[in-house]
This record gives C-alpha cells, structure tokens and sequence, in this order.
C-alpha cells in the first residue's frame, strides 16, 4: 500500500533560450478521496496549436479529477483511460473546426498517488522516473521512432542520445484517434521521489546529473529550478517543465 508520509511537491517550467513561447503545460490536482494526480503535457503543431492543446489537456483533466470520488488503481486507471479518449476527441474537433488549430497535438506524463498502488502513465516521449535508494528508474517508455530503433536493436541507448530524429514521436494526443497510453504500476515508499518532465530536460541534461540533483538535501522548488538552469546552462533548445513529488520522511508537508 502506498504509505504518504509527507508527500511535497514543486514544479517548474521554463520557454527555454531558443523558442519564442512556452507550450509545456504542468499541473497538480487533489480529488475527493484525496488521491494525487500530476501530470506534464508538451504541444505540438504549428501557430498557437501546441500550446492550446497542452493546456488544454492539463485543465480538463485537472478539473474533472477534483470532482471524481474513486481511490483504487484499477478504477484509476479505467478513468484516466476514459478520459484521455475524450480530450483526444476534443483536440481533433477543435483542430478541425480552426485553421489555425489544424495539427496540434500533444505529449502527457502523469503520476497518480492512489491508495494501494500508484500508477505512471504517458504518451509520447515526456517522462516519468522514480527515484529510490540512490537510483534513477525510467518508468515511462518513450513513444517515439529512436525508440523503437533502440528496441530494434538498430542503434544503441548512447547512439539514441545524438539522434537527428530523436524528436519524433510515434503517439500523441491529438493527431489520430488512437489515444491508448502506458500505465506502470509502483509502489510509492517513504524518502522515494518521482520526477516528471518534458523532453526539453531530457535532451539536454544526462540522468546522471538528474540523479545528482534528485540525491541532495534541498527543498523540492530548489531541485527543480537547479534542473531548469542546468538544462538552460546546456542550450535550453526546448521548453523544459519539471515537477517533483517527494514522499518525504522527515519534516513539514508542502503542497
């Protein structure tokens, strides 16, 4: 069973040093039976649609979760199945219906603290990692073509790293009604943290240096910018949104 004991949290997000907007969303929700939903969403698409689409997202699932009385992984999981459909129908008719709109998409990584398990779930390549006992764990798996390369067998994790085409995704919400997402069942323990994020921290800082921060003894909003100026530092080619959620066992809650 998932045991929070001081559960805090801090996110961060960032338009980088080369774009001109920010169309990374990031969000924190509490429902009724007070189960925990965080979750990142990175745009896609050309004009204003990526950022419209991430937002998007972020809200109605943020909105319609604080309303929802269920507390069990499995009716979790049902609905966040249920849901992600629905926006995935809501992107593809708003895209159709404005010119401006036509294409937009979006990534999405969340975490889900329930009572007895906890679940991270994704589409596309934002990412979800546990940390525990000094080690950084991937929970997600990337939906995108270097990936599957990887998987493959075509190239190698470190090859994957310099890839020219290591930004094309393979899943998304809101380009095709295909809106099926992974889902990873944890267990959240005591001094565990979990980290979510956008490709923009993952192309430029190795987890290595992720795991670094994630070991020091300073407060979740200092974690999260340190890894914001470290991905800046690096070129900030991209948005980069973190967020961290610490189940810490020592001292005071901080929502």
């Amino acid at each position: 069973m998932t045991e929070l004991v001081r559960l805090k949290s801090a996110y961060k997000s960032s338009i980088g040093m080369v774009r001109d907007k920010n169309e990374d969303a990031v969000g924190t929700f509490k429902n009724q039976q007070g189960v925990i939903l965080a979750l990142i969403t990175d745009g896609i698409g050309g004009n204003k649609g990526g950022e419209v689409a991430s937002q998007f997202v972020v809200s109605k699932i943020g909105q319609v979760f604080k309303k929802t009385d269920i507390a069990d992984s499995g009716t979790l999981k049902k609905w966040l199945e249920q849901i992600l459909t629905e926006v995935n129908n809501d992107i593809i008719n708003e895209s159709n219906s404005d010119l401006n709109l036509k294409g937009m998409g979006t990534t999405f990584v969340a975490a889900l603290i329930a009572q007895d398990k906890s679940l991270i779930s994704n589409i596309g390549d934002s990412r979800g990692y546990l940390y525990r006992d000094g080690e950084l764990v991937q929970l997600s798996e990337d939906h995108s073509y270097v990936n599957e390369l990887v998987k493959s067998g075509d190239i190698t994790p470190d090859e994957a790293k310099h890839n020219p085409y290591k930004n094309i995704i393979t899943k998304s919400l809101g380009i095709n009604d295909v809106s099926t997402a992974d889902f990873r069942e944890f267990d959240f323990q005591p001094n565990n943290q979990i980290l979510l994020c956008s490709d923009g921290l993952t192309n430029m800082v190795d987890e290595d240096v992720i795991k670094g921060v994630l070991a020091k003894d300073i407060d979740v909003k200092e974690k999260c910018q340190q890894l914001i100026d470290l991905a800046n530092q690096n070129g900030g080619l991209d948005n980069v949104t973190v967020l961290i959620l610490d189940n810490d066992s020592e001292g005071d809650p901080d929502e």
